[in-house]
């Protein structure tokens, strides 16, 4: 034994293994082939040195990524592309690594601790193992849908012939070919895009540009000039193309980097997936404020440093007070019958509104919406083309009387206006209504009926004639007669078991050491487990948003009683 003993600590097993030695060659014959237990637990470790080199090499690879997209505005779009790639397929070959990692460990770790191992536990492991990599290489090559849907109407030149002219002149002396298509609509911005939209179902390619009627007729001719030239400055400065081919690999590479967490075994290869998305960000984010500065000072150089400014001021203002507009619309706790009219709420406040304290608090960190891009604050726009106006100023702009604008010249204006908003309000009143639904605690008949609307009783049935009740008020077991108020609900734990599935559910209160609970078996559930489980998700968080919206009402009344 003694000699045996001093033998093995002259001779480890990594050694012979590894590298010739003294060893007798029948000593290294019987410990080193292939896929013998030290061979096994050799190649692991080589696997684990080579995947921590590779990791950091990655790391490194990444960060050089964000730089080259931080230090050079032409490579952005390159520089995403080749981390993309790299990332999404270095994760695919991770996840690999680690699911083969776990198949093994799932035999060694019993194997080596319990002299034992278990087949079940290998299998189980084998099985999400093979799940992970099968859903990280089909994830990779999966094609994910893009909404760029535009609400909004095609302006054809015939009803809008003055605009499109006055746009094809601005584009000219910019040295840019105009845009092939223009789209009216109501949103409270200005844009311009080279990527496929669709408008009312039909597809656009090409250049296609956006103008809000709404803002068209707060803006004289001049303003509005000022954002025209703004839009296309983008188009020059190749920022739309740009934007046109990066945002589908955004959008994959978001999807990609969701897929990943919410897929067990994948979630180890989304950190560094996630960390490379926040550099580029960064640097996307730069490039943007860089990129609306310089449109800025185009449009201040084509028209006039205060007719960009004035417009901006403007379409702040009227962004803010649209938004306080349907906020305190859908605040409401009473349905929205027929029109709204959130457009002539707007049109007869905005003036009210620009001589209010409210309107000096939200002009002081405004800035102007937009669809694609994080725009910078107004102020720094202002000191950008050299004309800084004083906040006093603001609610004069706003107020000044508009002689001409070019929704005047927009032959259809009024109509698809009314088209566009009727569309839009009765969207806002169905989620109006939604939202009413989890808010009610219903008080009277047309209340309940809201309610029952979106939240109507759900029958589960169960084994021996037994049946699950989910309704807005709490669950019911029959024909046992178990009674659970969602008001007694402090937790729910579903488990399942050989002899039928279950639903635990802890109290407030407590009962002798710990607190109390109820067990609602649900043997016989079987295919509608999953139907089950969402019911009774979706309805206790209808009644924890009740209350939670009931307690925020309490306490502003509260603080309104104080003030007061």
């Amino acid at each position: 034994k003694r000699q045996a003993t001093e033998f093995a600590r002259a001779h480890p097993l990594s050694a012979p293994c590894t590298a010739p030695d003294d060893t007798p060659d029948s000593f290294r014959e019987a410990a080193c082939p292939s896929f013998s237990s030290v061979w096994q637990f050799h190649v692991v470790e080589r696997v684990a040195i080579w995947t921590i080199a590779g990791s950091a090499l990655l790391f490194v690879v990444v960060l050089i990524a964000g730089a080259i997209a931080f230090a050079a505005r032409d490579l952005l779009y390159a520089s995403f592309v080749a981390g993309w790639r790299l990332t999404t397929v270095a994760s695919a070959l991770t996840v690999t690594v680690q699911s083969a990692l776990l198949v093994w460990l799932s035999f060694w770790v019993t194997a080596y601790f319990m002299q034992q191992y278990f087949v079940k536990l290998v299998a189980l492991a084998g099985i999400g193992a093979a799940i992970a990599v099968f859903f990280a290489v089909w994830t990779l090559f999966r094609k994910f849908p893009t909404d760029n849907a535009i609400d909004g109407e095609v302006l054809v030149e015939a009803d809008a012939p003055r605009l499109w002219e006055r746009v094809r002149q601005l584009a000219r002396r910019l040295a840019t070919a105009p845009p092939n298509h223009i789209v009216a609509g109501i949103d409270a911005n200005f844009f311009v895009t080279e990527s496929a939209v669709s408008v009312d179902g039909r597809s656009l390619s090409g250049r296609t540009m956006f103008v809000s009627i709404p803002l068209l007729r707060v803006l004289d001719q001049t303003e509005a000039d000022a954002v025209l030239a703004h839009e296309l400055a983008h188009l020059h400065g190749g920022d739309t193309r740009s934007s046109a081919q990066l945002g589908p690999k955004l959008h994959q590479f978001d999807h990609y980097c969701g897929q990943m967490r919410s897929g067990g075994l994948t979630i180890v290869t989304f950190y560094l997936l996630r960390l490379y998305r926040m550099i580029f960000s960064f640097a996307l984010a730069r490039d943007s404020r860089d990129r609306e500065f310089l449109a800025d000072r185009t449009a201040a150089k084509l028209i006039a440093p205060a007719a960009i400014v004035r417009s901006l001021v403007k379409i702040a203002a009227y962004a803010s007070y649209r938004d306080d507009v349907e906020r305190g619309l859908f605040a409401q706790d009473r349905r929205h019958g027929g029109a709204i009219g959130i457009a002539g709420f707007v049109a007869e406040g905005l003036h009210p509104y620009a001589g209010s304290a409210a309107f000096a608090d939200a002009m002081q960190t405004a800035s102007v919406p937009h669809p694609y891009d994080s725009h910078p604050p107004l102020s720094e726009r202002m000191h950008n083309v050299a004309h800084p106006i004083d906040e006093s100023a603001y609610g004069e702009i706003v107020t000044a009387p508009v002689e001409r604008t070019w929704a005047d010249d927009i032959l259809t204006a009024e109509a698809i206006e009314a088209r566009l908003w009727a569309r839009y309000e009765e969207r806002f009143a169905t989620a109006h209504e939604e939202n009413l639904a989890y808010r009610y605690e219903p008080s009277g008949e047309d209340e309940l009926a809201l309610v029952l609307r979106y939240f109507p009783p759900v029958e589960f049935a169960l084994r021996k004639d037994g049946a699950l009740d989910v309704t807005h008020t709490g669950l019911r077991r029959r024909p046992e007669g178990i009674d659970v108020l969602w008001d007694d609900v402090a937790r729910l734990t579903f488990k399942g078991g050989t002899f039928g599935d279950k639903l635990i559910v802890t109290h407030h209160d407590k009962a002798v050491l710990r607190r109390r609970t109820t067990v609602i078996k649900l043997s016989g559930l079987g295919k509608q487990e999953s139907a089950c489980k969402a019911a009774i998700g979706r309805y206790w968080q209808r009644h924890q948003v009740m209350r939670a919206y009931q307690a925020a009402d309490v306490e502003a009344g509260s603080a309104d009683a104080s003030s007061v």
